[in-house]
């Protein structure tokens, strides 16, 4: 199975009289979002489930990729990494899942399934992780399969 964890673009500063959820991208968070859009279709199964948090920034971020997505309450801003997996079916899915989420929850996801313990390891805005889970002689391996930041794009 493969997760594709994509942290949300860049996205303006929180105000105390703003709400979390409603924060949009910045003008180089829509650029980051458009060329890790593109980079990410290009290697997508087209039986990709995509899955986003509520929050404005992350829908905006998918709709860079032009695909259909479901959007999760589970995987908002205080979303943990026990409730992603569980969305993503890690590792039982049949088809390759992509989350649009939030750090630290990404992070976390990543150094445990890459090191088995929950790190606060951290993912740049914007930046994507594939994770390729797979059965190796009955025994069950996880590869860091890239790790692509939109700055390199």
């Amino acid at each position: 199975m493969d997760l594709i964890l994509w942290r949300h673009a860049e996205a303006f500063e929180l105000r105390e009289e703003t709400d979390d959820l409603a924060r949009a991208l910045t003008p180089k968070g829509e650029r980051q979002a458009q060329r890790m859009g593109e980079w990410v279709n290009q290697r997508l199964a087209h039986s990709t489930r995509v899955l986003v948090s509520p929050a404005l920034r992350c829908q905006q971020t998918a709709k860079a990729l032009g695909r259909k997505f479901k959007t999760l309450a589970e995987l908002g801003p205080d979303g943990n990494g026990e409730a992603l997996l569980k969305a993503a079916r890690w590792p039982d899915a049949s088809e390759p899942v992509l989350i649009v989420g939030h750090q630290p929850t990404l992070g976390f996801v990543a150094s445990y399934l890459l090191s088995d313990q929950p790190q606060n390891w951290t993912i740049k805005k914007g930046a994507v992780w594939w994770i390729r889970g797979r059965q190796r002689e009955d025994r069950a391996q996880v590869i860091l399969q890239a790790v692509q930041s939109p700055d390199c794009l």
